[in-house]
């Protein structure tokens, strides 16, 4: 049953499954319908469950998420795109103040199964607002899980759980990997949603990353492999709630951690990684938790992303750091 599909194809069939498998299960977003949304995710989706259950709606951030409040509230499972990561601001408001609350504000009364779809990250040489990393906004949220893709297999089992899922789920998936293939096998048994996963063996440096992140780990690992150092690459898969525990087991054996993510390095989800990694693993660590990340700037104009972007030579430095501890 294994076939080889991209991230897109495979969040693509993902939704389909999870369409054909619940009547509830509502698509909504700008140009989704007819276009198939500016990636092609939801491509042929309207041609096959209608104008009702795959929604064009107008160019309102705010509004989609407000209306799929309402038909969470009576029993639907809304699926909301936002075109790019800069757009979800506008919805900001409705996804902390409502989408995150109302299942605590009715004391458990009221469910908000609703995902909240976002292509993350740079690396397509976009415009301004098209090229953000937002996750540390809905991590600080209580009331929000949140998940970061890296393949076309979590892309194809994650989004039907996340659209499973009881909590609303902000899922964001790494658009410049959009076009990353792997087998999928879509008669296996999926691993639980929120779980991280070792990617790569090693026993010289523990490298955390999620999302488009994952892959440039990967490539740096490679290449220090080449350099006679054994690095091992933990997928996070999802970054609210953290799944830390096969984290602690593996800075336990390697003393070293480094934590790579495209968004800026103050105050993102490496620091509290980094804190949790210190508090757990102190006696253990031979070298402070380094991070690798963005810059503390506004993201740059597409002629300069790719020195913004953190690549494998800044988390082979930051490896190199930690060596020399």
């Amino acid at each position: 049953m294994a076939e080889t599909f991209t991230i897109g194809k495979a969040l693509n069939l993902g939704l389909r499954r999870a369409m054909e498998d619940d009547a509830k299960v509502v698509l909504m977003g700008e140009d989704i319908g007819k276009l198939g949304g500016v990636f092609r995710i939801t491509d042929g989706l309207q041609k096959d469950f209608g104008e009702d259950r795959v929604v064009d709606t107008p160019l309102a951030e705010a509004g989609i998420l407000g209306t799929a409040v309402g038909l969470a509230m009576r029993g639907y499972r809304p699926v909301c795109e936002i075109q790019f990561d800069g757009f979800v601001f506008p919805a900001y408001n409705q996804i902390v103040t409502q989408v995150a609350k109302i299942h605590a504000r009715s004391k458990g009364k009221l469910q908000m199964p609703i995902v909240i779809r976002i292509p993350m990250g740079g690396g397509i040489g976009a415009v301004e607002h098209h090229s953000e990393s937002p996750e540390a906004y809905f991590a600080h949220t209580a009331g929000l899980k949140v998940v970061a893709v890296s393949n076309p297999v979590d892309a194809y089992w994650g989004i039907q759980q996340a659209i499973a899922h009881p909590d609303p789920i902000v899922f964001l998936e790494p658009k410049r990997r959009y076009w990353e293939k792997a087998e999928v096998d879509t008669a296996a048994t999926p691993e639980p949603l929120f779980r991280s996963r070792v990617v790569r063996g090693g026993d010289d440096v523990t490298v955390l990353a999620y999302g488009p992140m994952v892959k440039t780990a990967l490539q740096a690992a490679k290449a220090a492999e080449e350099e006679g150092r054994s690095l091992e690459v933990v997928d996070l898969r999802t970054v609210s709630p953290l799944d830390l525990d096969p984290v602690f087991e593996s800075v336990r054996r390697t003393g070293r951690c480094v934590v790579v993510h495209e968004a800026a390095v103050t105050l993102g989800l490496g620091a509290e990684i980094a804190a949790r990694v210190t508090e757990t693993c102190f006696h253990s660590l031979e070298a402070p938790v380094l991070r690798v990340g963005g810059y503390d700037t506004p993201y740059p104009p597409s002629k300069l992303e790719e020195e913004y972007l953190p690549d494998l030579d800044r988390v082979l430095d930051a490896v190199d750091r930690s060596m020399e501890f």
